[in-house]
C-alpha cells in the first residue's frame, strides 16, 4: 500500500491527475494500514461489532437479570400461546434465556427481580414462518442487480425493526440469510432467531429461475447468475442436480429445505398455472431432508402441484391460495402444514409493475378467503407467514399483516397461528432446529421470547398496527431488548 497504485504520468500542463502518491494519500494509508493490523489483532469480533454499529445495526439491550438472580413479570394477563384464553391467575419466572415456571400470585420468589406489567396482557414473541430476510427490503430491482454487501446491510437493517414489530423469531423461506444468522447469535446485529432455508431450489423455468430471456441457453460452461452467486436460489434439473443443491444448502446449515413446485406472482416466465418438478426430482429433495433429520416445505399455489408435492414428502404448503376442497382433505388426512399469508391485494401487497404479475396478485388474493376457509374446515395445521417482498416500506405491515387474520377467526385463534401453531411447524426441524428449547409458547422450559402489550388480544389485534407504542416490552431469550413500561 506505500507505493503508487497509479502508473499515470503529469499532463501536458504538468499536472498529475493521480493522487495515490500524494503525501495526504499516504498518509491514510498508513492509518488504515494500522487500524487494520490492530483490528486482527483484537480477533476481529470488536472490529466487526464496530462497523455494524456505524451503520445503526449493533445491538442494544437494555438488561438482563442480574447473575443469580431470576426474573418475575407480574401483574399480568397472559396469553400462553397454547391455550385461547387469557389468564390472570399466574406470573411468569425466567432465568437465564428460559422460562422457569408460571408461579401462582401467592408463590412469590423473594430474590427475584420484579418487572411490573400493570395489568397488561403478555404474549409469546411472535412468529414469521414465511419471510425473506436479504429481500424483504430492498426493491426487486437491487435484488438482482446490486452489490451483495448493500443487500446484507439492509437485510441487517430490516433484522432489527423486525425485532422491534414483536417478531422475535423468522423461518427464512429463501436468501442468503446464513450470515445475518450468524451475526444475530452472536450478537453482532440486533434480530430475530432465523430458521434459514438458504437459496430457494427451482427447476429451469421455476419460480426460482430469475435469468432474462437473453441469457439462454444456459450451456455446460455457462457461470452462475447473480441470484444463484449471491445464494438467492439455486436452479437444479434432475435427480442429481436437486440433490446436489439440497446437499449444498444443509452443508451451509440450513434448518429446513424451501423447493418451487409452482408458478409464482413476482416471477415474470412462469405461468400461476404451472407444475413444476417432478415427483422423482421433489423426492430427492424429501430423501436428503430426511437424511439430515429435517423436512422440505413448497411454493405452490394449485390444487395439481400441491398434491404432488405431498406425495413426494413436502410437509409444509407455502401460499396454496388456489387449493380445491379434495387437496385440502388431503393435506389434513396427511397432517401436511399450511404456511399461508393474507394474500388480498390490498395496500400491503407486494408491489407489482408488470400487468402479467398484477393479474395473478388479484388470482391469488381471490382465493386467499376460500383458502382459510377450507383450512379451518377440514382441521389442517396452518401457521402465519407474511412473504413481504421488494418493498422498503413493506416491512412496517408485518404486523397489521397479522392483524387481518382476526376477519377468518377469533383474534385469540389468529395470534396462535402466530405463536403455538407456528412453533410447531418450526419443531418440524427436529435436529437442524438451530435454536434448543420450544418457541412460540409461555410455558415451562420454553425461550424467553416474549411481549408486554397495550392492547387487548381477545377483542382485537389492531395494536399490533403501531409497535413502536403498543409494544411496552420486548423480551428476546431473557434479555429486554425494548421498555416502555411506567415506573
Amino acid at each position: 500500500m506505500g507505493t503508487s497504485c497509479c502508473a499515470s504520468s503529469p499532463t501536458a500542463h504538468g499536472i498529475n491527475p493521480c493522487h495515490c502518491g500524494a503525501s495526504h494519500t499516504q498518509s491514510a494509508f498508513r492509518r488504515i494500514e494500522a487500524d487494520l493490523t490492530r483490528r486482527q489483532f483484537l480477533g476481529g469480533a470488536a472490529a466487526v461489532l464496530g462497523m455494524f454499529a456505524g451503520f445503526g445495526l449493533a445491538p442494544h439491550p437494555l438488561g438482563a437479570q442480574t447473575p443469580g438472580r431470576p426474573l418475575l413479570l407480574t401483574r399480568l394477563r397472559l396469553f400462553d400461546g397454547e391455550t385461547l384464553r387469557m389468564r390472570d391467575d399466574v406470573n411468569i419466572l425466567i432465568e437465564g434465556d428460559r422460562i422457569v415456571a408460571l408461579p401462582l400470585l401467592d408463590q412469590r420468589p423473594e430474590n427475584a427481580q420484579v418487572i411490573d406489567c400493570g395489568g397488561r396482557a403478555v404474549i409469546p414473541g411472535l412468529i414469521d414462518a414465511h419471510w425473506h430476510s436479504t429481500l424483504a427490503g430492498v426493491s426487486q430491482m437491487a435484488a438482482m442487480t446490486a452489490d451483495v454487501g448493500f443487500l446484507h446491510l439492509m437485510a441487517g437493517r430490516e433484522a432489527g425493526s423486525t425485532l422491534m414489530r414483536g417478531f422475535t423469531t423468522v423461518r427464512d423461506v429463501g436468501g442468503p440469510a446464513f450470515g445475518l444468522k450468524m451475526a444475530i447469535d452472536r450478537g453482532v446485529v440486533t434480530g430475530p432467531r432465523i430458521f434459514p432455508s438458504g437459496a430457494m431450489i427451482s427447476q429451469t423455468s421455476g419460480h426460482g429461475d430469475f435469468r432474462q430471456i437473453h441469457e439462454l441457453p444456459r450451456m455446460p460452461g455457462t457461470p452462475a447468475g447473480q441470484m444463484e452467486t449471491n445464494g438467492v436460489a439455486a436452479i437444479a434439473d434432475g435427480v442429481d442436480e436437486v440433490l446436489r443443491r439440497t446437499r449444498e444448502q444443509l452443508m451451509k446449515g440450513a434448518s429446513q429445505i424451501k423447493i418451487m413446485a409452482g408458478g409464482g406472482v413476482s416471477s415474470l416466465y412462469d405461468p400461476l398455472d404451472a407444475t413444476q418438478y417432478l415427483e422423482e426430482e421433489m423426492r430427492a429433495a424429501v430423501r436428503a431432508a430426511e437424511d439430515w433429520g429435517t423436512y422440505v416445505c413448497a411454493h405452490v399455489y394449485t390444487p395439481k402441484g400441491i398434491q404432488r408435492a405431498i406425495r413426494s414428502g413436502v410437509r409444509s404448503i407455502e401460499h396454496g391460495q388456489l387449493a380445491d376442497e379434495d387437496t385440502v382433505r388431503m393435506m389434513s388426512d396427511e397432517g401436511v402444514w399450511w404456511s399461508i399469508q393474507p394474500f388480498l391485494a390490498d395496500e400491503d401487497a407486494n408491489p407489482q409493475s408488470d400487468p402479467a404479475s398484477q393479474a395473478k396478485q388479484r388470482q391469488v388474493a381471490e382465493g386467499t378467503v376460500r383458502a382459510f376457509e377450507l383450512g379451518r374446515r377440514h382441521g389442517v395445521p396452518m401457521a402465519f407467514g407474511t412473504d413481504i417482498l421488494f418493498s422498503a416500506e413493506g416491512g412496517a405491515s408485518q404486523g397489521r399483516q397479522l392483524a387481518k387474520l382476526a376477519r377468518f377467526m377469533s383474534p385469540l385463534e389468529a395470534l396462535y397461528m402466530a405463536t403455538g401453531a407456528a412453533g410447531k411447524l418450526l419443531g418440524l426441524s427436529g435436529a437442524r432446529a438451530p435454536y434448543a428449547g420450544r418457541l412460540g409458547a409461555i410455558t415451562e422450559g420454553a425461550l424467553a421470547d416474549l411481549l408486554v402489550v397495550d392492547g387487548d388480544p381477545e377483542t382485537d389485534l389492531d395494536w399490533l398496527d403501531e409497535p413502536a407504542g403498543s409494544l411496552r416490552l420486548i423480551m428476546k431469550g431473557g434479555t429486554v431488548v425494548k421498555d416502555s413500561l411506567p415506573r
